[in-house]
């Protein structure tokens, strides 16, 4: 917890923080629970998949987990450099942790069909969201967006302060969602400052 509160990540088994001689773009950045605010839009997509349900599971490959992050993989970051998939990728990138008690699987389901993982760890006062994938076929129902609604909802029956969303780049757009969950907070020289709404 000590870390991710200095603006630290975690992939895999390593604690990291970039740093690139001359940039310093990549910046830590969560969302205060106790001031976070729902819009309009987000009320909409949570009322949208009212219909799925939602369990904890053990941060470990199963045939049908790892069927979903295959096919999230190669649809959606073809192009990146976790593709092609592999079942030692996935193990080393999302099972395996220092702290892998508190790395869990949250799983949502339509019936007994299997449409999203997020993969985060529990700390004492907070959620660090590490990995998301989903099935592509469902995209109307905002899979990703929905996956940080309900571990900010989670966290705050829990009475959490934060959670951690990683890294944001201001001007990447693939990260540009980070910044719809507010207020939004981002570590910069080493302390944490509200990140004025674009």
């Amino acid at each position: 917890m000590q870390l991710t509160d200095m603006g630290f990540r975690r992939s895999g088994k390593h604690i990291y923080r970039p740093w690139c001689e001359g940039c310093g773009e990549c910046k830590s950045v969560r969302v205060p629970l106790d001031l976070f605010s729902q819009s309009k839009s987000q009320q909409r997509l949570l009322k949208r998949n009212n219909d799925l349900q939602v369990s904890f599971e053990s941060a470990s490959m199963t045939d049908e987990i790892y069927a979903l992050y295959e096919r999230y993989i190669c649809q959606r970051h073809n192009d990146g450099d976790m593709y092609p998939p592999s079942i030692e990728q996935f193990e080393d990138f999302l099972c395996d942790s220092p702290s892998s008690s508190h790395t869990q699987f949250i799983c949502f389901r339509l019936a007994q069909k299997l449409l999203a993982v997020a993969v985060v760890d529990i700390l004492p006062k907070g959620v660090s969201a590490i990995y998301t994938f989903f099935d592509p076929d469902y995209h109307r129902r905002s899979l990703g967006r929905l996956a940080i609604l309900w571990q900010i909802r989670w966290g705050q029956s829990q009475n959490m302060s934060f959670v951690y969303l990683g890294y944001w780049i201001k001007e990447c757009q693939k990260m540009s969602y980070k910044t719809e969950y507010q207020p939004l907070e981002v570590f910069e020289g080493r302390v944490w400052q509200r990140l004025t709404p674009l």
